[in-house]
């Protein structure tokens, strides 16, 4: 049993604790404990076994070889997804530092003035101005347009 525990064992403290349940009915708990106060809570997951003196004597040892493996490459998949957010975060500020670094560094040369100013636009008329006797409406001109046509006729 022991044996089985020993590459976990390597990495942190473990607390084991094996209580009788009910009658023959026996209960081991592995349960590892954090190496340091910023791991994952994930790592702590503890392994309860319950069962009698001989089927833990059987199954104990197998169950401990899967759960250590299994703490394992938990562990080391933690600890790379850290590595990569920790990356990541790194070349998202160095990013952030080179935009926020550019402006002032690269200054794009200022237009050349016009020398000549260009005239404004013409205002529009306002919609209900009074318009002069010789000019007549845009729509009027075709009405005229059209009815001159018919007076020829006759």
């Amino acid at each position: 049993m022991f044996v089985e525990l020993m590459p976990l064992l390597r990495k942190r403290r473990l607390l084991l604790t094996v209580s009788l349940v009910e009658g023959d009915t026996i209960r081991a708990t592995v349960v590892p404990q954090k190496a340091a106060d910023t791991e994952d809570n994930a790592i702590t997951t503890p392994l309860a076994i319950t069962g009698t003196a001989d089927e833990l004597d059987r199954e104990l040892p197998g169950q401990l070889v899967s759960f250590v493996g299994a703490h394992l490459q938990l562990q080391s998949t933690l600890a790379t997804a850290k590595a990569e957010m920790d990356v990541a975060a790194k070349a998202a500020r160095e990013e952030a530092r080179k935009k926020t670094a550019r402006p002032a560094s690269t200054t794009a040369p200022a237009a050349a003035p016009k020398l000549t100013p260009e005239p404004p636009d013409p205002e529009p008329p306002p919609l209900f101005a009074q318009q002069a006797e010789g000019q007549t409406a845009p729509a009027q001109e075709e009405k005229e347009e059209i009815r001159a046509p018919s007076q020829d006729q006759t």
